[in-house]
């Protein structure tokens, strides 16, 4: 940024049990993969947890940051999209989702970047009035993009971008090469994006961007694990051209 300040990157984190010592409770977490990424591209990463009161006032958290990442986690509760909830859909976190869409839809009316990895692709999705495959088994009749719970293991497959895409921009590259953990998936676009990103595989898509923003993009792969990515990179160097703030 002009005046030599990293920018202010806010990270959603999930709400999950978890434990770590002698202590098992409810926590706000993330892959510390996420900050890394973040700071490794020359960013500061402040993580923005569920909050009631952030979903009814987003600017209190959006005045303080020059970009958001919405992050990977749990299904997003099919009730935010107006269907009935698969046997396959499950730890979802209605607080979280609440929150993260009023900040995603703000951040964008803002016109701040907006970057979406895994679950925050297809929660930008939703935002925007689009709906999900929840199970993608039932409609592929395979496991490839999620062949080993909690791993990146032989999930790995390309992803082919649009010419003149933002997603191609960001990642430098016509075909991707991604590392991939998901069982949804975008269904229906929603108002004003278009997919720019397809699976190799089967044609599933796996970018999204919003033409008319100031820079939208989502990612169903997980670009943070990826030391060769360009993508965090090019998220961070469109935040760090968001004007000062007073």
């Amino acid at each position: 940024m002009g005046d030599g300040r990293r920018p202010r990157i806010g990270l959603c984190t999930a709400l999950e049990r978890a434990r770590w010592t002698v202590w098992d409770r409810e926590a706000f977490l993330l892959s510390r993969a996420y900050v890394d990424a973040l700071q490794v591209a020359g960013a500061v990463a402040l993580m923005v947890p569920p909050d009631a009161w952030v979903a009814e006032h987003p600017d209190d958290v959006l005045d303080g940051l020059d970009g958001l990442v919405l992050a990977g986690g749990a299904d997003i509760d099919p009730a935010s999209y107006g269907e009935s909830r698969h046997a396959k859909t499950t730890n979802t976190r209605p607080d979280r989702d609440h929150a993260e869409i009023a900040l995603a839809t703000r951040a964008l009316e803002r016109e701040l970047p907006v970057l979406g990895i895994c679950r925050g692709m297809q929660l930008i999705n939703v935002a925007l009035g689009g709906t999900l495959v929840q199970h993608l088994p039932d409609d592929l009749g395979h496991t490839d993009h999620r062949r080993a719970l909690g791993s990146f293991d032989n999930a790995d497959h390309d992803v082919r971008l649009e010419p003149g895409s933002l997603a191609a921009a960001a990642c430098g590259e016509l075909r991707h090469a991604t590392k991939s953990h998901h069982h949804q998936a975008v269904a229906k676009l929603g108002d004003g994006v278009v997919a720019s990103g397809w699976s190799e595989l089967d044609d599933l898509v796996e970018a999204i961007e919003i033409p008319d923003s100031r820079w939208a993009l989502g990612v169903q792969w997980h670009p943070e694990v990826d030391p060769r990515s360009r993508v965090v990179r090019a998220f961070t160097a469109e935040a760090a051209r968001t004007p000062a703030r007073a």
